[in-house]
């Protein structure tokens, strides 16, 4: 067996006070098989970013926790990484990047970033994320599309963009995009809950048209942060995630060129195919919180190490248990990601069920890690007491941002349970959130006050 690079017994110790104390991750032989359960990439690309980013970790380790306190985006990372090349990780060898492709090997990276530093990797998140979705514009879409994919990903390959998705309506507008009047666009809303936003040079927006006397469309502009009317908020303050930068971006009247808008399914169409690009785009995001409930074991264990004696036989059951969940949510994670390679590979057959696939096996998971992961990080908190239980304990961080996962879409809880029992019992609806959020603010006939949840969308 190869040397692979683990996180599975490496991680930031923690004295009796509470600090964090620098632990490097380390080069060893892998005890379990690579292509199982995320201990390791599959491919030549994915070692290779994975190998770059290991040099990164330390720094992003022994910031974390001031970041976390003051709520404060780590820009200084993000520059490193860039100067790496790590921004075009995603993008196509051909046009610069590194040409990793596999949702597996994003996942294992971002897992390794999150063990760090949980807030850094849901940013990097949205960039690895874009380059994914962007390529297949490229390789897959219309003329138009593969001209404005080349472009952001030959500059996030360069260093010069980093891409991130506005999805999620704030409750106060619904964000529309209506003619010009010279065959161009007017962009009008706000966006909630964008991971990287204060370092975003582009926003892939999630809106839908309002053109008099046509029905209203789903449709995916891209708007330049240096573009009139487009102003980025400075009003991120979570529970968790503190440091990612989640804030809310404001359009007013944002001039956008006919070639920087994709033109999707109309409001309300069912259509499952787009569930293959819906899982694309999220998937990879349950390394991080597989991350997460990894950083808080190996914190535990270091902590119960450092007492000398052995534990008490209920502290070792603990002990046990949280292994064996984890062993469990790594496989779990590790199949729907395989999954999706393998079934997002394929491009022929049925397109919805090819969809429903990737979707089912995404929110198996997605669900086993939303319920374990946080499962897994309060047990780690009962094992080492009541020091845990203050905010300069490395726990109390994880604690807060393992949370995060369950507002992710898609799907939340209840849209996930929906699902999920829906294609067990053959019930009719519609899978695609995006056009479901649209279709209820058509249903209440105005874009002001609109109630809405408040999940996280990626």
């Amino acid at each position: 067996m190869a040397a692979q690079l683990s996180v599975t017994g490496g991680g930031p110790g923690v004295t009796t006070d509470g600090k964090n104390t620098e632990h490097a991750m380390s080069i060893r032989t892998a005890r379990q098989d690579a292509t199982v359960g995320l201990h390791g990439p599959v491919t030549p690309a994915g070692r290779a970013l994975l190998d770059r980013l290991g040099g990164h970790l330390p720094r992003i380790r022994s910031t974390a926790a001031k970041n976390d306190r003051d709520g404060v985006f780590p820009v200084e990372t993000f520059d490193a990484l860039r100067a790496d090349g790590l921004m075009g990780a995603t993008v196509p060898a051909e046009l610069g990047g590194l040409g990793v492709d596999r949702l597996y090997d994003v996942a294992t990276a971002l897992l390794a970033v999150a063990h760090a530093d949980a807030s850094t990797a849901l940013a990097l998140h949205m960039q690895f994320s874009r380059g994914i979705t962007l390529s297949y514009e490229w390789r897959h879409g219309g003329p138009q599309a593969r001209a404005l994919a080349e472009r952001l990903l030959r500059q996030m390959a360069a260093g010069e963009a980093a891409v991130c998705s506005g999805i999620k309506d704030h409750h106060t507008a619904v964000t529309t995009l209506s003619s010009d009047g010279t065959g161009g666009w007017l962009l009008s809303g706000r966006k909630t809950l964008v991971s990287m936003g204060p370092i975003a040079t582009h926003f892939v927006i999630n809106a839908q048209t309002d053109v008099a006397g046509e029905p209203p469309r789903l449709v995916s502009p891209v708007v330049s942060r240096d573009n009139p009317g487009l102003t980025v908020l400075d009003n991120w303050d979570g529970l968790g995630m503190r440091a990612s930068g989640t804030v809310d971006i404001v359009f007013d009247r944002c001039r956008i060129p006919a070639e920087d808008v994709l033109i999707r399914d109309l409001v309300g169409a069912r259509n499952d195919a787009v569930l293959a690009g819906q899982t694309v785009s999220s998937v990879a995001m349950l390394g991080i919180y597989v991350g997460v409930a990894q950083a808080a074991r190996d914190t535990t264990i270091a902590a119960l190490t450092r007492r000398g004696a052995a534990p008490p036989a209920a502290s070792r059951t603990l002990v046990a248990e949280i292994d064996s969940r984890l062993y469990g949510l790594r496989a779990t994670v590790g199949a729907a990601l395989t999954t999706a390679d393998a079934v997002g590979a394929d491009l022929g057959g049925d397109p919805d069920e090819r969809g429903r696939r990737m979707m089912r096996a995404f929110q198996c998971a997605k669900l086993a890690v939303n319920q374990t992961a946080p499962a897994i990080v309060n047990d780690c908190l009962t094992l080492v007491g009541g020091a845990s239980y203050t905010a300069a304990h490395p726990l109390a961080r994880l604690y807060r941002d393992v949370r995060a996962g369950g507002f992710m879409q898609p799907y939340t809880y209840v849209d996930g349970v929906d699902f999920l029992s829906a294609q067990a019992l053959d019930i009719e609806r519609d899978n695609n959130y995006m056009s479901t959020w649209a279709a209820r603010s058509q249903k209440t006939g105005n874009a002001k006050g609109v109630p809405q949840s408040t999940e996280m969308s990626r």
